[in-house]
This record gives C-alpha cells, structure tokens and sequence, in this order.
C-alpha cells in the first residue's frame, strides 16, 4: 500500500464511520485499534464498533430527535445505519440490534477494503504532519489522553457509565412474564415482569442496602444523568424507578387486566432470542448482589447471568475551549477529533460525530470548503453544541430538542415543526457540499 493520506486512531463507531466516509472516496488511510493487543475494561471482543453497553440506538420515529439523527445519518450513506437495519432485533420502536453480528458487519466491511491498512496497536503519540482523526471514544488510553492534554493545554473531563446486566432466556420464569410493548397495542417485542406493591417495597429496600462497587476512583464519580445507576437513582425517592426504568405507564398484564405497580423490561440481546438485556438497570452492585437483589423480581428469581451489570470510567475533552466548527483541533489543522471524546453521548450521536469528521478531512484534502449542517439539524445542533465556545459549564450530551432552535410553530405541531424544518435544512446543505459529497 502506498503512504496513507489520513490516519484514524479508534476502531469504534465513530473511527468506523470517518474510515467509511473516507475509503468510500478512494482515500488511502491507516486504521488504528488497539483491540486485542491492549482492551479496555469494558471490551470484550477485537471487533470493530463493539457496543460495550446498551445494545439499543433508541428510537426512528422522524418525530423525534434521536429520529431526525437516524434519518440524517442514513442521508449521508452511514455504515452504522447500515449495519443496525441487518442486523435489527425486535425492540419495538426502538433500533436494537445483535450486538455481535452487528460488529461483525462493520468489521468484515472494512478488513476487506483496499483503501484501508488496519494497525491493531495502540496508538499513543499524534503525528501533526499526517490528517488524524482521533475516534478513541470515552475510553481513550491514558497514555494518548494525556498527550492529547499535553498539546491542547485543554483539561480532561470525566463521567462514569454503568452497564445493564443481559439474562440467559433460558433462566426466566415464563409464568411471571407478560410480553407487550409499552407505546402498541400489538407489538410484542420485549418481556414485562411485573412487580406487586409489596414486591417493589421489599426490593427497593433490599436495592438500598446492597453492597456496591467502592473502588476508590468510584468514590466521588460523577454520572451520566441519562445513564444512572438504579441504586443512585433510588435513592432519589421511593418512587423514583416507577418514574424511571421501571414504570409500569403503557403496560396492562392480562392475568389481571390491570396496569402493574412496577415493572422490569427485558429486551432480546440477540437474534436468536437467547439472551436478554435488563432495560434501563445500569448498576454498579457488586457480583454478588446483583444476583440476590436481582433475583427477588418474581420473573428473575432463578436468572443466569450471562453478564453482570458494571461500571466503567469515560473520558471526554473540553471541547468548546479546543474544537473549531469543522472537528479540527485549534491550533492544529492536520488533528481532529471525533465521537463520544469530542462530548457528544450515545452510540448514534458519536457515530455521526465519525462521519462529519471524515467529511472535514475529505473536504481537506481536496480543497473543498467545509461547513456543519445548521443548528436546526440534529447533526448541526450537536456540532454547534461542542463547540460552543460561551458554555461555561461543558457536559456530555445526547441528541435532543433542548439543543435544536425552538420552532415558530403552535406548541401542538413543534415536533411536526422541527422534522420538517430540519429535512429542509438538511437537504439545502446537502447540495451545497455537493462536491464533497457526491451521489450520497
């Protein structure tokens, strides 16, 4: 292979779509993932884009924010959305997908593109004279995070994400087990196990005592608010959870014909329906006490775990203070960053972050100018979000309304509003990178 034009450091969702946008365009690059070599505390596999926490990318509706991502994400030939629609899993409207064969997509894509030579190594100095993007998500090495401090005289931040624990199908008590969708009357996508008055009270009391993780970097972590563990959120009131993860809204179990007090929700894992994921049940008990605590919902009393619940550590960059619109990094043209480092939270969003970066690198290499989508856009509004350079307080962010303009429309129709405004303006950009982006 020739000398690479471009180096990507990441083999996650982001480092897979910059390297799809770019190899797509007869870019000749480098990829670097230091999978199996070195792995993280949260991976499990050397495959490329490996989910390490939920297997869901929450929902399509083009009503919603998460839903005007994924369709602008399909509109620029996304390989993640690709590889999520093959390997689809029933959740309702929700997109999930089997983990495993979803990787599996990605990875053989790009091990069998020409353009690519893939570096399974770790990465841990920046070569300033070759186009780099850096795609090493929340759990960047040490040894590149603080060189990547190093250059930007920027801070590191911190926030720790807790993992769901997944359920061997073989160990649920079927008879305490009503399947249903929360929002259709006929979708039968995900397992309800409903809870009792009594039931929910004596588990949230045993949920409260349980022994939990306490190693010493845990001690004063500060967590996702979208991702909290139970046993934190618990303690925010007793009926925190029946407002949360485990409220029963929506759901009728027809032995009773009556809505539950409680309920935990099991998505399938996978697409052989084996394996099943706790919705929303992040935790950081220990091994042990998720077994007990876990096992006193009538439907789990017998579960086998097929993973236990965890947490791990996710690091992320000051990005207003460093980043420039396009992803580069200030003071530094040849360097930029993308997915969950750049402060942007959750699978789709990250991937989306791989994509414009790889579109900024390309525009460079061409000579093309490169602007985002507008603020009315999901993919606009999240740009705008980490580089915005007035935020004093920067925290990591998931795609959603609070980011995107406040449409001029009756309060009735703003979802409607904001869809449509978005498409147009998203479709206006579209043309205007028409160079960069060709037939896509």
């Amino acid at each position: 292979m020739k000398h690479p034009e471009v180096r990507i450091i990441g083999g996650g969702l982001a480092g897979s779509e910059a390297a799809h946008v770019l190899a797509r365009n007869g870019v000749l690059l480098e990829l670097f993932e230091m999978r199996p070599s070195r792995m993280t505390p949260a991976h499990k596999t050397d495959l490329l884009a490996e989910l390490v926490c939920s297997n869901s990318f929450k929902g399509t509706d083009a009503l919603t924010a998460h839903g005007i991502l994924k369709r602008e994400m399909e509109g620029l030939g996304s390989l993640v959305m690709s590889a999520a629609m093959m390997t689809r899993v029933p959740a309702g409207k929700a997109l999930a997908v089997d983990r495993t064969s979803f990787a599996s997509f990605i990875t053989a894509h790009l091990m069998n593109h020409s353009s690519i030579t893939h570096r399974r190594e770790e990465c841990s100095l920046i070569d300033g004279n070759l186009p780099t993007i850096i795609a090493t998500g929340p759990l960047t090495s040490d040894a590149l995070a603080q060189h990547l401090a190093s250059i930007t005289t920027g801070t590191r931040l911190f926030f720790y994400d807790a993992i769901s624990p997944i359920i061997d199908a073989g160990s649920i008590d079927m008879s305490h087990v009503f399947a249903a969708s929360r929002w259709s009357d006929t979708s039968t996508d995900y397992l309800n196990c409903p809870m009792s008055k009594i039931e929910y009270s004596r588990f949230l009391e045993q949920l409260l005592s349980a022994d939990r993780v306490q190693a010493r970097e845990f001690e004063d972590a500060g967590f996702f608010e979208a991702c909290l563990p139970v046993e934190v959120l618990a303690l925010r009131g007793t009926d925190a959870l029946r407002y949360g993860p485990m409220r029963p809204v929506g759901l009728h179990d027809p032995k009773t014909g009556s809505r539950p007090y409680a309920v935990i929700q099991l998505r399938r894992e996978n697409l052989r329906g084996d394996a099943y994921t706790m919705v929303g049940f992040q935790t950081r008990l220990t091994h042990p006490e998720q077994k007990r605590v876990i096992s006193l919902i009538p439907a789990l009393r017998n579960a086998r775990f097929l993973r236990f619940g965890s947490i791990h550590r996710n690091t992320y960059l000051d990005s207003p203070r460093i980043l420039e619109s396009d992803l580069r990094l200030r003071g530094h043209r040849n360097i930029y960053l993308a997915g969950q480092i750049t402060g942007v939270e959750g699978y789709m969003e990250s991937a989306a972050m791989g994509i414009m970066a790889g579109l900024s690198a390309l525009a460079e290499l061409k000579g093309i100018h490169f602007s985002p989508p507008g603020p009315e856009t999901a993919i606009g509004s999240l740009m705008s979000y980490i580089t915005d350079r007035s935020l004093e307080r920067f925290q990591p962010m998931n795609i959603n309304f609070g980011i995107m303009p406040l449409p001029d429309a009756p309060k009735a129709r703003r979802a409607e509003a904001r869809s449509e405004e978005a498409l147009h303006v998203f479709e206006a950009w579209k043309q205007t990178m028409k160079p960069l982006l060709g037939d896509v």
